[in-house]
């Protein structure tokens, strides 16, 4: 498949959606938006990928939008290309198989958001993230006014938003933002490491996990207890798990 603002590859069970827009550090236009969510949905559909990494070629994870497009842009093409954004962010929350942010450089404003919208984050160590949007007079989009918050507590997260100040990937780890951050050089082979040992287990069994995540915090604790009920027959039910029994029971002998 062939894409304006992306690079899209698959190898061995893992999609990697590669932000392109080396020239301007990857920041966001609507066309990106739109590759990016053909993409999607080409791994969502494609049953031998497992797992998807979304990282920036060059010097950037993702600066946000872009600035120079918006500048001119009437409220109903902003409109218009935040609903597009938005759409993207939607779909990465409620993606049914895993995916790893590898963030590399800049990761700001929308881009940023785009890596909170991940299930899993890996930074190099001198990346750096932040909201800039208070100092530009806009507003966090893609879920971030939750998702944040989530991740790093309500106090943390206003500090960071309402100062608009970066922080690099060490900094973030220590304060739960990023999973894990690695030096530079280490990033790829990181993710990609990671991304193996999920797509070796089960892509069911992940699917209902990861459904559960999500709905702990929609619905009540009793309602998620019957969804787990429903999700482990649905997994022990599948070929798969007779399998993996066998396999552990040839293990051991």
């Amino acid at each position: 498949m062939n894409f304006e603002c992306i690079i899209y590859q698959k190898a061995d069970k893992i999609a990697t959606i590669k932000l392109n827009r080396p020239k301007v550090l990857n920041a966001m236009n609507k066309q990106l938006w739109l590759d990016f969510q053909a993409a999607l949905e080409d791994a969502q559909n494609d049953d031998k990928v497992g797992v998807v990494i979304i990282t920036g070629e060059g010097r950037a994870f993702s600066t946000g939008a872009d600035l120079k497009e918006s500048k001119d842009r009437s409220l109903e093409a902003y409109r218009d290309y935040l609903e597009e954004l938005q759409e993207a962010s939607r779909r990465i929350i409620r993606f049914e198989k895993p995916i790893i942010a590898a963030v590399n450089g800049y990761a700001l404003g929308s881009g940023y958001e785009l890596a909170l919208a991940c299930d899993i984050r890996i930074a190099a160590e001198d990346a750096q993230i932040g909201s800039p949007e208070a100092r530009v007079a806009s507003a966090v989009t893609g879920g971030a006014s939750r998702l944040i918050q989530d991740l790093i507590g309500p106090g943390k997260a206003k500090e960071l938003l309402f100062t608009a100040r970066n922080i690099d990937g060490r900094e973030a780890e220590r304060i739960g933002l990023v999973n894990l951050a690695v030096p530079g050089d280490q990033l790829m082979d990181t993710t990609l490491q990671m991304a193996e040992d999920i797509a070796k287990n089960s892509s069911f069994s992940i699917k209902m996990i990861k459904k559960g995540l999500q709905m702990a915090s929609e619905v009540s604790l009793e309602s998620l207890m019957d969804y787990e009920i429903e999700a482990c027959l649905s997994c022990v039910s599948t070929k798969e798990r007779q399998e993996s029994l066998v396999r552990f029971e040839e293990r051991d002998r």
